[in-house]
């Protein structure tokens, strides 16, 4: 393993700092999440058209880049320091991979040039809300429970037409939680079919204009992490793919373990973020006629949060490159984001308790994702129940002492 950047690598990183701090500071995110998208249009677009972002991981034959998940990797962890609201995580990360590997060729021509020129936006909708157990992060996703089952409950799939899904499909159901939901252009809708005996799990594509689609934003702890409700009655929408026993959960699963290494990038990102706006804060702030900077005390626990986020962004680094490591690399994020953003609020004294203040905003990040992709102990114990280390695994989970 080759642990140093090339000269693109490092390109890529330098360019969108320099642009996210001129256009992504503390004040622009502020303005962008209260826009009717949740982020700002306009930026991107740059991001997009000028720096080909969402195009980055996506092959040259389809209009991107044709790079590997490390490029991805390093450009979100520069909009995890800005804690940038934009669609880069849920088109890019999530549904893109999918759409490659289960796509037609049919599919992939109409939708991935799209992609990756930033015209179209995505976004993955599972019912129930349970965005780590469907992507295979806490839980073995074969099992049906998040999903909602095949008798009753989640969102259900029937053909159209002909009644053989050639003519389409019909969707009924709901998903929460749905990242950018509210907004995407296309939605990735996981569905159970085939009744309650022959009940299996396919991925559907449905367009934001698609009849009977109901889309509800709802109020989130991070406003940078926009979450929708998604309502389905009876609304069409396409087979992703074929249905030709194509296994779909575990493209969800390979899909997991490269986005766990993109979002652990990301929570360094937002880390180092908070930890170098606290370095700097210190360093002004007197008390007893020196800056708090200078006491002893807070040197080690900056020193603490500082080792903290570089072994935390080595674990994401090498999860990029290998990423059967991204869910334990999350897991190690995840919680050097949560202690250093709460160190930081409590370094900055009063004044980031405030709401002017945007210490507060990397806290609800760090709390936000947690909910949404983990909790960090559910990491750890899936990855370390796949790895064998306490017994076998099944269905529902490692089956402790239990030799293997």
């Amino acid at each position: 393993m080759d642990a140093a950047f090339t000269a693109e690598q490092d390109e890529i990183r330098r360019t969108l700092r320099d642009l996210l701090t001129k256009h992504g500071g503390p004040g622009e995110v502020r303005a962008a999440v209260r826009t009717a998208e949740g982020h700002d249009p306009a930026l991107w677009h740059r991001l997009a058209q000028e720096l080909g972002l969402p195009g980055l991981a996506i092959a040259e034959e389809y209009g991107g880049a044709g790079c590997t998940a490390t490029e991805l990797a390093l450009a979100c962890e520069e909009t995890g320091r800005a804690l940038l609201p934009s669609p880069l995580l849920a088109t890019a990360v999530l549904a893109a991979p999918l759409i490659t590997a289960l796509g037609t060729p049919e599919q992939r021509a109409e939708l991935l040039p799209r992609i990756a020129d930033g015209t179209l936006t995505a976004a993955l909708a599972v019912p129930g809300g349970s965005m780590a157990a469907a992507l295979g992060l806490t839980a073995d996703n074969r099992a049906a429970t998040w999903a909602g089952g095949g008798r009753a409950g989640g969102i259900q799939a029937r053909p159209d037409g002909d009644g053989d899904g050639g003519g389409g499909w019909r969707l009924y159901g709901e998903a929460d939680r749905v990242l950018d939901g509210h907004s995407a252009g296309l939605l990735l809708v996981a569905a159970h079919t085939g009744g309650y005996p022959r009940s299996r799990t396919l991925l559907f594509l449905v367009s934001a204009e698609a009849e009977g689609l109901a889309r509800t934003r709802l109020t989130s702890m991070d406003e940078t992490r926009p979450l929708a409700r998604i309502e389905l009655r009876d609304a069409a929408a396409r087979l992703l793919g074929a249905d030709d026993g194509t296994d779909v959960c575990g493209a969800l699963a390979d899909t997991g373990s490269r986005a766990a290494a993109v979002l652990a990038a990301e929570a360094v990102g937002a880390a180092a973020g908070a930890l170098e706006r606290t370095v700097a804060y210190v360093k002004e702030r007197e008390q007893f006629g020196r800056a708090i900077g200078s006491f002893q005390a807070v040197k080690h626990r900056l020193a603490d949060l500082y080792v903290r986020v570089e072994a935390a962004r080595s674990a994401a680094y090498y999860a990029a490159w290998d990423p059967a490591a991204g869910p334990l690399a999350l897991a190690q994020a995840l919680e050097a984001a949560r202690i250093v953003a709460g160190e930081a609020v409590q370094l900055h004294g009063g004044i980031g308790f405030t709401w002017e203040h945007e210490a507060h905003l990397y806290v609800k990040r760090a709390a936000a994702d947690e909910l949404l992709f983990g909790p960090v102990h559910r990491l750890r114990d899936h990855a370390a129940g796949r790895a064998g280390l306490f017994g076998a695994v099944t269905a529902d989970g490692p089956v402790h002492g239990v030799a293997v």
